[in-house]
Order: structure tokens, then sequence, then C-alpha cells
């Protein structure tokens, strides 16, 4: 395992960190509350046996389910091995004394009297000012900190780069933050500018869909043809990872991971990353496929799931899912398939009522309300997509 600085902190993080949010589950849909305990505690200890030491949860990560899972797989002896990074929920935070309700609430869930990194979860303008600093959240988080009961406070994000800009100056203490990045999102949200302005400032940075929940591991066939054509030594997923690393400003890369498979394969590339060992051809490469995926791809949805849940019981990640996977491999016969299999009646785009309410949590500003009914036509009743939603 390679291991890096963590901005200005005394600490070495390895290269890959373990993120639980995408956790295998028991009835096989992602992000489900029913964790796949046995499997997923075999995972988590194979990656710190092998190096790993941050893992990263949050409060509402498989149904809220996920902190009390991790509490119990890092038992003998794997607590002590990590650096362990959790999430305040700001969005349940209407009062000083919610912040430190929801922090004991996850001292108990995790089964340790200590957050290493402690972030505001999913920070953007409006949280910030709406939340963090209206009801004075860094008081207490620096109270909980001459408590014991938080290590560094730090921030993730999804916004624009002047938002994440003035989020970085707002506070002196912030110490690390977690930024979305990978090459398709370096002019997206904090962006290749907000990685270089927090490192600047001395924070550590972590990030997170690096391999945009995927898709960049499993290219579509247009962008797969370039990258075979290349004749690259790595996996696409391998590219992508290498891509990130190669950059000195990054501190630790989550990956999200459902499968030992997974594990194993991230393990290798972490084991050879480095700043700087980047190849010109290599990034050349990168700049093709980059430029083919924005030709293709209809709808920026990395299934989070922030969106959810549906005050009318769409599942809005899996609608977009196949509707992507349809027009990106150019195969909407099997999405429709997928669609009509997979889907209850009541999860379909076909239900949503335009409420909006998904819209204001969407970390990727998606129109979801305007998406739906499209997806509805062309899932449901087997239209072809609009040209102004897939060119």
């Amino acid at each position: 395992m390679q291991y890096r600085r963590f901005g200005k902190l005394d600490h070495r993080v390895s290269a890959l960190g373990f993120g639980c949010m995408r956790l295998p589950t028991t009835d096989r849909k992602p992000m489900s509350k029913k964790i796949d305990e046995a499997r997923a505690t075999r995972m988590i200890r194979y990656a710190i046996d092998r190096g790993v030491n941050y893992v990263d949860d949050a409060y509402n990560y498989h149904g809220g389910k996920s902190e009390s899972f991790l509490g119990k797989a890092l038992r003998d002896g794997y607590r002590e091995k990590v650096m362990l990074a959790t999430k305040c929920p700001v969005w349940l935070v209407n009062k000083q004394k919610d912040f430190d309700k929801l922090l004991a609430e996850q001292l108990k869930r995790l089964r340790t009297d200590r957050i290493d990194f402690y972030l505001f979860h999913a920070l953007n303008e409006k949280a910030w000012k709406g939340k963090v600093v209206k009801h004075k959240l860094l008081d207490r988080a620096e109270k909980a900190i001459d408590a014991g009961k938080i290590g560094h406070i730090g921030f993730s994000f999804h916004d624009t780069n002047k938002a994440f800009k003035e989020i970085v100056d707002g506070y002196d203490g912030w110490e690390f933050c977690q930024i979305q990045y990978n090459y398709l999102d370096t002019a997206n949200q904090a962006g290749t500018k907000g990685l270089k302005y927090a490192a600047s400032k001395g924070l550590g940075v972590v990030i997170m869909e690096p391999l945009l929940g995927g898709r960049l591991a499993s290219p579509p066939k247009a962008v797969r043809k370039i990258f075979d054509a290349a004749g690259a030594d790595r996996t696409p997923a391998d590219l992508a990872l290498q891509w990130i690393w190669n950059q000195p400003e990054v501190s630790v890369i989550l990956s999200g991971m459902s499968t030992l498979g997974q594990v194993k394969g991230n393990l290798m590339s972490a084991d050879t990353s480095n700043i700087g060992s980047f190849s010109a051809g290599e990034q050349r490469l990168v700049d093709r496929m980059t430029k083919k995926y924005e030709q293709l791809s209809p709808v920026p949805c990395t299934k989070c799931s922030y969106c959810m849940p549906c005050p009318h019981g769409v599942h809005i990640p899996a609608n977009f899912e196949m509707f992507v996977d349809g027009v990106v491999n150019e195969d909407l016969k099997t999405a429709r398939r997928s669609y009509d299999r997979f889907l209850d009646e009541k999860s379909r785009a076909s239900n949503c009522k335009q409420c909006r309410k998904c819209e204001r949590k969407c970390p990727q500003k998606i129109k979801i309300s305007e998406w739906m009914p499209e997806l509805a036509r062309v899932l449901g009743e087997g239209k072809p997509p609009s040209k102004k939603r897939t060119k």
C-alpha cells in the first residue's frame, strides 16, 4: 500500500480509502438497508489487513444502517487500525442541540468514543449559510474536539466552485474536505480548481466518486472501442484511479466497493499508485475517452441516492441508470426490459408528480422533474428519446 500526505496534518493516509455507501446487500438492490454483513465485514477487514487505514461512512448510508454495521465490523482490533470518518447530516439539524444529539447517536452506532474525521455532509451554499453558519455548528464541533469526541473537522461538498471557495474561506479551522472528482468532473462542482485551492490552503483532500458511480469502470461500447484501440496496460478502472493519484493535491481516494473482487482490484491499483507516474500517452487516451463520454451521456446521475426517498415512491437512481445505460450502449430494448422486470410499478418514473423535492437534494443539480416524464415515455411507453435530451 502507498501512503500519502494528508494536508498539513501529521497523518499518512492510505492511497485507497474504503467508502461504505455501496456495501454488498442481501437483496442485491444498490444501497439497500439489507447489508450482507458477513460479506461486507470480510471485504472491509481484507482491505484493512492489506494497508487501508481510512474508512468513510455517513449517518444516512444504507438507509441509516451503515454506521451500526461498521461499528460491528471494526471490532476485534480493527478500529485501532484505521482513521474513522463519518458525517453530520446537516439537513436534520435545526438547532445547536441537534448536532450534539446526532453526534452522540453516531458514536453509539459506531461503538467508539472518538470519530477521527468528522464532516459536515454534502455542503452547498444553502446548507453552509442556512445550517452551519446560522446555528453556529462549528462552535459545537470545536467543543466536541475539546471533549475528545472528534479528531478533525471537514466537509463534503456538492455545489459550484464559487460556493466551494466561499466555504473553504469561511472557516480557518477546516483541516480537510471531500470532493467529487474524476476525469469527467474536472470542471464540475469543486473541480480541478477547487482541488488545487483546497490543497493550497493546507487541507487534506478526500476524493469521492472517482469512478462516477462505476460508469468509468465499465465504459460503453463507443468508449471501450477507444480504450481497446490504445492497447493500454491498465483496466479502465485502474486508468481512472491512476489519473487521480497522479495529482499531488490528492490525499486519498474513496471507493464504494460492493464485491471482494472490486476490493482486490482497487488494492492492486493502489499498490502501484504514485504522483507524476501518469504518462503523456495515457493522458491523451483519457482526453479521447472524455470527449466520447461527453458526446454520449444524456444525464450526469451518479446513483448517490441523495434524492431519495421520493415522497411518491419513484426510485430515481434506478430509473436514470436504466435510461443512461440504454442510451449510451444503444440498447434501449434491454433498458425497457429491465424497467419492466426489475422496477415495481410504484418505483417507475411514470409516478413522478413533479414536486421537485428531489431536485433540492441532488448534488448534480439534475432537473429530475423534467427528466422523469421523458424516462416514462421512453422506458415505459417504448417511444424514442427526445433529441434534445440525448444529443
